[in-house]
């Protein structure tokens, strides 16, 4: 069996009142890719969020390849980690997000180049190597002096993970990533991502694309009401729901 890349063991969240998550626990191996199902205000993109540590749990906790996430344990409490600190662990954890979240004032290569230069460190030539590579990788090895703005939403999803990947992360987490996207260009991401999962790369995936997660899922899970309903292999889940709850979402969505 691979070894255990992310693990989320007993995660609370609440906003004031509201409970989001109520124990969640998931264990991600490495060079596996987890699709999360579940209807809009399950909890699923506060959990990835809590996964790098944009929402701090009220609750339990979160690893990666062995390492908690915000925090440090001293016996048996668990001490927020300075900010600079939380910022060291997240360039382990890619994050793309619905809306592309590209900085409007940069080029696609400066884009890309960024964070490896300020967070990492890297020699500026160097970080420019490797983000041609990866806009090459994504299929636009072309645009690279074009800014967000003169690109379609397709091609900016390209870029926000070529971005990602910049980082040379751990996992990486996609939340919703199609779904700001015109119909006609979410094929062109979804390529990307499943290019992604075959050359082993850990993934996270926030997604209503059943098809998807059909074809590239390792496992999928369920969330309904900020729990794990049910999860295994997706045949199991997809075609053969265990919990009522399951099978009344996917009877809505296929």
């Amino acid at each position: 069996m691979s070894e255990v890349m992310v693990d989320v063991h007993g995660v609370h969240k609440s906003y004031g009142p509201l409970e989001v998550l109520r124990g969640v626990d998931l264990e991600v191996r490495t060079g596996e890719v987890t699709v999360i199902l579940g209807p809009s205000g399950s909890g699923k993109s506060t959990l990835l969020r809590t996964i790098n540590h944009l929402e701090k749990v009220n609750q339990g906790w979160i690893s990666i390849d062995g390492e908690l996430i915000g925090y440090r344990r001293s016996g048996d409490k668990l001490h927020e980690l300075k900010e600079k600190d939380v910022l060291r662990q997240r360039t382990n954890i890619g994050f793309v997000f619905q809306n592309f979240n590209l900085f409007p004032h940069l080029t696609v290569l400066e884009n890309l180049v960024e964070a490896p230069v300020s967070a990492l460190r890297r020699p500026r030539r160097a970080a420019e190597e490797t983000a041609r590579r990866l806009l090459d990788r994504v299929g636009l090895a072309d645009k690279a002096d074009a800014y967000p703005r003169q690109l379609s939403g397709g091609q900016q999803q390209r870029v926000a993970i070529a971005r990602a990947l910049a980082l040379e992360p751990k996992v990486l987490l996609f939340d919703e990533p199609t779904s700001a996207l015109d119909p006609e260009l979410v094929g062109e991401v979804l390529d990307v991502i499943k290019d992604l999962a075959r050359t082993g790369t850990t993934m996270i995936v926030v997604t209503h694309e059943i098809g998807f997660a059909r074809e590239v899922a390792d496992t999928v899970v369920f969330m309904d009401g900020g729990v794990v309903v049910e999860q295994g292999p997706p045949a199991a889940v997809l075609d053969d729901p265990h919990h009522e709850r399951t099978r009344a979402f996917l009877s809505k969505v296929l």
